[in-house]
């Protein structure tokens, strides 16, 4: 399983009956003690095969060949793909639910995130939309950012934040579409922040020189899964910290 589809499995409940893993599977850090097949784009099939699993759930990086293979082999395949926003997190998680006979687990964990969601909602809700850039790759490497019309940028305006990136189909960016925007708030990945603060063309951003750059964990919203509530609460207490005193 992909690293989202791990956490979701363990936050159900139903860790039990997981064999295997993906090198990148990290959260919980129990899981480090399940067999990983290597990753979702290049798989060790036969490992799989030797762990003679009833199921594979699969992800957007699993090819189809490899799921024919496992198919043949008389292994049922479910696949969940990438989603467009945090509803089609709630159906993925309901599904893995009703695959793994976890359905009012399922069902508790949706609930809880829309429980989360909506007070973010209704507190930020109303409130003027501070310009917002998160920062995906910076330096010499290019600029990336998630455009508005991601999954990322659905969770940034559910925040309440307004996103600098326009809709595009590229991550894309430049560094002088960044100046020129000159976005209020910058949002880094954890243990970033000093070196994208002293990094050569950024000192310029008036949200670097008057200290508006935070970190998050990023796998809280770049991840697909339950943790997404949290991503979301944690974008809306940089967004409008006074909203959540």
């Amino acid at each position: 399983a992909a690293p989202n589809i791990t956490e979701i499995i363990f936050k159900i409940g139903a860790e039990d009956k997981l064999v295997g893993r993906t090198d990148y599977c990290d959260y919980p850090e129990s899981v480090s003690s399940i067999e990983s097949i290597g990753t979702m784009r290049t798989p060790d099939i036969e490992k799989i095969l030797s762990l003679e699993p009833d199921m594979v759930i699969a992800s957007t990086h699993f090819n189809e060949e490899n799921s024919q293979k496992l198919q043949d082999a008389g292994i049922n395949v479910i696949s969940l793909y990438e989603e467009n926003d945090v509803n089609g997190v709630y159906t993925m998680i309901e599904t893995l639910g009703t695959a793994l006979n976890r359905n009012d687990e399922a069902q508790n964990t949706v609930n809880e995130m829309k429980d989360t969601i909506g007070k973010v909602t209704d507190a930020v809700s109303g409130l003027e939309e501070p310009t917002v850039y998160y920062v995906v790759g910076y330096g010499e490497g290019g600029d990336f950012s998630a455009p508005e019309n991601t999954f990322v940028g659905g969770l940034i305006k559910l925040a309440g934040g307004k996103n600098i990136v326009p809709a595009s189909d590229s991550w894309s960016f430049t560094l002088e579409s960044l100046l020129e925007a000159d976005p209020y708030i910058i949002v880094v990945r954890k243990g970033e922040k000093d070196a994208f603060m002293n990094a050569d063309g950024y000192k310029e951003l008036t949200a670097v020189k008057e200290g508006r750059v935070y970190e998050i964990d990023n796998n809280l919203i770049d991840r697909q899964g339950y943790r997404n509530a949290e991503g979301v609460l944690k974008l809306a207490e940089i967004f409008h910290s006074d909203a959540f005193k």
